[in-house]
């Protein structure tokens, strides 16, 4: 059996695609059929995904999974929360504290606090400066 390695151009399509996880998205098929809804879910080896709240022309589904090999586009419909520029931010407050692991869509700071795209999770008083600067560049990122 060929063992098959996931090279970082792969790893890194599979933390963009982890991006849109919670996301409205448009998924187009190879047959042109389009699906709106919630991406909540795929299969990174065969590309399947699980959509939620679905419509489908006329037609509203709560869930609907579409083959991988049926899949032509998925299309984002809102900006990605942009982690890279929230790692970049906290660098400079605290410097050589911070980590950015692109693949999981998290930052560390100091190794014990852990930021996503949900919030700040840890406690002391270091978490609230974490906290302060993750809220306003939360504002920031919504925009007018």
């Amino acid at each position: 059996m060929r063992q098959v390695s996931v090279t970082t151009g792969g790893r890194r399509y599979i933390g963009e695609l982890n991006m849109f996880i919670d996301k409205n998205v448009k998924v187009v098929t190879t047959r042109g059929t389009a699906y709106d809804g919630k991406l909540v879910g795929f299969d990174p080896s065969t590309l399947s995904v699980v959509l939620e709240d679905t419509s489908f022309g006329n037609e509203k589904y709560s869930r609907v999974v579409i083959r991988g090999e049926a899949l032509s586009e998925i299309l984002l419909k809102e900006k990605p929360f942009d982690m890279r520029g929230l790692s970049d931010r906290l660098s400079k407050l605290f410097p050589n504290m911070v980590k950015y692991y692109e693949d999981a869509g998290f930052v560390t700071v100091m190794d014990r606090i852990r930021v996503t795209v949900e919030g700040v999770e840890g406690t002391g008083p270091m978490v609230d400066r974490v906290k302060k600067v993750y809220d306003q560049y939360v504002i920031e990122q919504r925009g007018p």
